[in-house]
């Protein structure tokens, strides 16, 4: 995922609505609301007897998401809510079914460009890395207790990252002295165990980048809750409708592109894109962001809902 509080544009926006056709009258999930911009594109397609839900978590995201929508001819029902709980939020609506379900997986430039939210190296703040502020433990939390171990296999499977043993040894060592509570303090432990300048270009990737990318994702049980988003669909998709998920990293893919095919051996999908379908030339330079997008699609198939 990339990092920088560039202007906000939804990834892959084209590809999304003509693999999903959202269509008048139809019921929209946008699971992941965010500011807006996919689920503008599908309001419009949508007509004044079509319906459009949106989740979020972030408070600060749904408040966009209202300005952006106001007007749309379609219905609109935007909800603070973790898309995990998709069944009960539907149900309190009275929605037995939707025809697209959209889940974008990113995490918005609003949010990276605040530092008061801690999700970005590039600037200095608390590390909080909540994106629902009513969740218990901050990244910090989990910086300052969990023990070595713990804290290098965090790292290592919701990153990846082969040096999280020496990140994490760094890690424990830095807070005998102090807590560490700031985003700065965390890159430049990470920086000196990796024995890398943070400020030189000669990586790819900011030193730091794998360290915060399995922070947040523990802090809001990223991977948890797409697993249980994933359990869920197929009950709440109408035949024929369309199931649409952008991830951004390789844990997350993986996650879909195994439910799209256990749910295509078990009879109940049929898989839209048989390989990932990623941002073209002219939209990777104008939106970096855009560079580590895959989307997926599947439809569900016209066979009697699952229980």
């Amino acid at each position: 995922m990339s990092e920088g509080p560039a202007a906000h544009t939804p990834v892959l926006l084209r590809e999304v609505c003509e693999l999903t056709t959202p269509s008048p009258g139809e019921t929209v999930l946008d699971a992941t609301v965010g500011l807006g911009g996919h689920a503008r594109a599908i309001a419009d397609r949508l007509g004044p007897t079509g319906l459009l839900v949106g989740l979020d978590v972030d408070a600060s995201n749904l408040a966009t998401a209202e300005r952006t929508l106001e007007g749309v001819e379609p219905r609109v029902v935007l909800t603070r809510a973790n898309f995990r709980d998709l069944d009960v939020v539907l149900a309190e609506a009275g929605i037995d079914g939707v025809d697209v379900l959209l889940v974008d997986l990113g995490i918005s430039s609003a949010q990276l460009g605040d530092p008061g939210r801690g999700f970005s190296f590039q600037s200095d703040g608390p590390l909080d890395m909540r994106m629902d502020d009513r969740l218990g433990d901050k990244a910090s939390d989990l910086i300052n207790r969990l023990g070595e171990r713990d804290l290098a296999d965090l790292i290592y499977y919701n990153a990846n990252e082969r040096a999280s043993r020496r990140i994490a040894k760094a890690i424990c060592r830095a807070r005998r002295d102090q807590r560490i509570t700031t985003t700065s303090r965390l890159v430049a432990i990470v920086a000196q165990a990796l024995g890398v300048d943070p400020k030189s270009r000669r990586s790819k990737i900011h030193p730091a980048t794998r360290t915060f990318q399995a922070l947040r994702i523990a802090v809001n049980d990223e991977l948890g809750a797409l697993a249980e988003l994933l359990e869920k669909a197929p009950r709440y998709l109408n035949p024929g409708g369309r199931l649409a998920a952008i991830s951004f990293h390789s844990l997350e893919d993986r996650l879909v592109k195994r439910s799209f095919r256990q749910g295509r051996t078990d009879g109940l999908y049929e898989i839209r894109t048989k390989k990932p379908v990623l941002a073209g030339e002219d939209e990777r330079r104008s939106n970096p962001r855009s560079r580590s997008a895959k989307l997926r699609v599947a439809v569900r198939t016209e066979q009697c809902m699952v229980t």
